[in-house]
C-alpha cells in the first residue's frame, strides 16, 4: 500500500475556519467579531437573563408571595394499576424491583404509590409514601403497606445519638 492508495473517509468534511490570518482570507482583521464591545473581547460569556445592561427581569418586578419549592420532597410515582399489571400475587414490591422493571429510573428519590386504577392481587409494598386511596386499595386486596423511614427521622436519630455522648470535663479554674 502506498500513500496515494489511501482514500478519504466517506462522508462530508467541513474545512476548519482559519480566522485572523489576514484580510485576504475573508476572516482577518477583527476575525468576525466586529469592532470593540464586550463580545469582541476574550473570555466573554453570555449570562442567562442578561439584558445588555438594562434592569433585569428579576429586579424589575416586586417580589410577592412565598414558595416552598426548595424544601419539597420529590418522589418517583407508581400507580396501583401498574403494580396490578407487573406483579404476581404474593410478590414483594419496593423501589429496587420497580427499577429492574423500568417503571422508575433509579433509587435516588423515594417512591410514592398513588391510587389510580384497581388492584386485586395481594402484594407486600414498601415505599416512602402512599396516597390514602392507594393504601386503602392495597389493604382491601389483602396486601400490606410499609413506609420506609424518612430522611429527617434518620438525621434526628443521628443527632440525638450524638447528644447522648458524655460531655467533656470542664477545665478547673485557679482559685485566687
Amino acid at each position: 500500500m502506498m500513500i496515494h492508495d489511501i482514500t478519504a473517509k466517506v462522508g462530508p468534511h467541513k474545512k476548519a475556519r482559519r480566522i485572523g490570518r489576514g484580510e485576504g482570507s475573508g476572516r482577518g482583521g477583527t476575525s468576525g467579531r466586529g469592532h470593540k464591545g464586550a463580545k469582541s473581547r476574550a473570555g466573554w460569556v453570555s449570562r442567562p437573563a442578561y439584558a445588555g445592561g438594562a434592569t433585569p427581569f428579576s429586579r424589575r418586578f416586586p417580589k410577592r408571595g412565598f414558595s416552598n419549592a426548595g424544601f419539597r420532597t420529590d418522589y418517583y410515582v407508581a400507580n396501583v394499576r401498574d403494580l396490578e399489571k407487573q406483579f404476581e400475587t404474593g410478590a414483594t414490591v419496593d423501589i429496587e424491583t420497580l427499577v429492574k422493571l423500568g417503571l422508575v429510573p433509579n433509587t435516588k428519590l423515594g417512591l410514592k404509590i398513588l391510587g389510580t386504577g384497581d388492584i386485586t392481587k395481594k402484594l407486600s409494598v414498601t415505599a416512602a409514601a402512599f396516597s390514602a386511596s392507594a393504601k386503602a386499595k392495597i389493604e382491601a386486596a389483602g396486601g400490606t403497606c410499609a413506609e420506609t423511614p424518612k430522611r429527617k427521622a434518620f438525621v434526628k436519630a443521628v443527632t440525638t445519638a450524638a447528644t447522648k455522648l458524655p460531655k467533656p470535663k470542664a477545665a478547673k479554674k485557679d482559685a485566687k
